[in-house]
């Protein structure tokens, strides 16, 4: 992220607390740093540096490819 990397957190195999806890502080960060956080599946959220931009089609094409259930 601090890179101007964009990062993917999927917290879907994440207890709810956890979630929580990690939304707080990646918001934190992208406050800080002038970046942006979106929700872009369920429980699945696109950390982007300030400066970059991924459109909505590059989004749909990682959702759709199931890039966000890889591990």
């Amino acid at each position: 992220f601090k890179g101007d990397i964009p990062v993917i957190l999927n917290l879907q195999r994440s207890d709810n607390e956890l979630s929580k806890r990690l939304i707080d502080f990646s918001s934190g960060l992208t406050y800080a740093l002038e970046g942006g956080i979106e929700r872009v599946a369920d429980k699945v959220f696109l950390l982007t540096p300030r400066n970059v931009e991924v459109s909505a089609e590059e989004k749909q094409r990682l959702i759709e490819k199931g890039f966000f259930n890889q591990f």
